[in-house]
């Protein structure tokens, strides 16, 4: 039976109008990547070339097993999908492996008629958006440290300098053996002060902002930890040098820098391992957040990281690493990374940390500085 040339000419016109599989995938912003019948990569989106950091023509060299470790639930989820041709999905997985390293993953495998053994994965990392909700939480409790921290300033400053002037004052009117309670009375009021004075730092109080280049930032961290608290440790410093500014205020960009790299150092401390702590600079595009207290949304595509070769960080307390009071120190407040993140926030920025034996990374993603600063349509929508 012969169709009409009119509808014959509909059906063509039909056909072609249908897109391209291949093209649909690659505009996805989702990593897609499709495996044969013996786990071969066969095709990979861009998003999935930036997933594995592995260009196209190299993964289509390489199996998953060359990527992900052979224990890993992904082998199960696809032979799942293959032998009852079903959609399958699994969430919070965890690649490790020598090349690469993800987090908090969710994995979707679809079964491929047209290619028997064939299974077609999405894979998206939430470890940035978990991060973030992390960093939300972190404010209102980084609000909640403000609050005590003012009813301590008013309520508890000034008895206590009361109590250390008394103790001053015993010091030099009783025997030698009452002197050292006085002084051990006088050392306890300065510490609580000195507390007192930490969690006033969680004040809401706008900051200044200018352009500022990070790698004066680092260059002035690397050298005061070099001069005392890290001498004893080799500094790597990895920087892109066309970098733009960061649009931040220089002073507290420093104080995190130092902080983080002051952890690394008491880290590296119990390490038997010969120390290393590494500075790194590098542009990444993908990460927009908005800018507190406005409506603008902006892009952090300046990274600073700074990594060290230590023991780690204890996976109980990881993701709760920046709030108030969560402390891996015997003598440690809590407060220091609590702090870091305040101010990463309050730049608009985002912060993250990946941690495992050997290697421990603390990511901050910062906005760029431009000529008309959050005014251009180029920093927010």
């Amino acid at each position: 039976m012969r169709l009409p040339l009119a509808r014959t000419r509909a059906k063509l016109a039909l056909v072609s109008s249908i897109p391209d599989p291949a093209a649909m995938l690659s505009a996805l912003p989702v990593a897609c990547a499709l495996i044969d019948a013996g786990n071969r990569f066969t095709y990979a989106n861009p998003a999935a070339e930036q997933f594995f950091a592995i260009s196209i023509h190299q993964l289509r060299h390489l199996s998953l097993a060359d990527l992900v470790p052979a224990d890993s639930p992904l082998f199960g989820l696809i032979e799942q999908v293959r032998a009852g041709e079903v959609v399958v999905s699994d969430h919070d997985l965890t690649f490790d492996s020598p090349r690469l390293q993800r987090r908090g993953v969710t994995v979707q495998g679809t079964p491929v008629p047209e290619e028997p053994g064939a299974v077609l994965l999405t894979l998206q990392d939430e470890s940035a958006a978990r991060t973030l909700d992390r960093q939300l939480n972190f404010r209102s409790a980084a609000r909640s440290v403000a609050g005590m921290a003012a009813i301590l300033a008013h309520e508890v400053k000034n008895p206590l300098s009361g109590i250390r002037g008394a103790a001053q004052l015993l010091e030099n009117t009783v025997g030698e053996a009452d002197r050292e309670l006085a002084v051990l009375i006088r050392d306890e009021a300065d510490r609580i002060r000195d507390l007192v004075d930490r969690m006033e730092a969680f004040g809401e109080k706008p900051i200044i902002r200018d352009a500022v280049n990070i790698h004066r930032v680092l260059e002035h961290v690397r050298r005061l930890a070099q001069s005392g608290f890290a001498a004893h440790l080799r500094m790597v410093e990895l920087y892109d040098p066309s970098l733009p500014p960061v649009w931040g205020n220089r002073d507290q960009l420093v104080q995190v820098v130092l902080n983080l790299v002051k952890n690394a150092a008491e880290a590296l401390t119990e390490s038997r391992d010969e120390g290393e702590i590494t500075l790194i600079t590098a542009y990444q595009h993908g990460v927009r957040l908005v800018v507190p207290g406005t409506k603008r949304r902006v892009h952090l595509p300046l990274v600073v990281t700074v990594r060290d070769n230590g023991p780690g960080i204890p996976e109980d307390i990881r993701d709760n690493l920046f709030d108030p009071f969560v402390t891996t120190k015997p003598s440690g407040t809590g407060l220091g990374l609590a702090l870091v993140a305040k101010i990463i926030g309050e730049h608009g920025g985002l912060i993250e940390v990946d941690s495992r034996a050997g290697r421990t990374e603390f990511r901050m993603f910062l906005p760029i500085f431009l000529e008309d600063r959050f005014d251009s349509p180029g920093h927010g929508d």
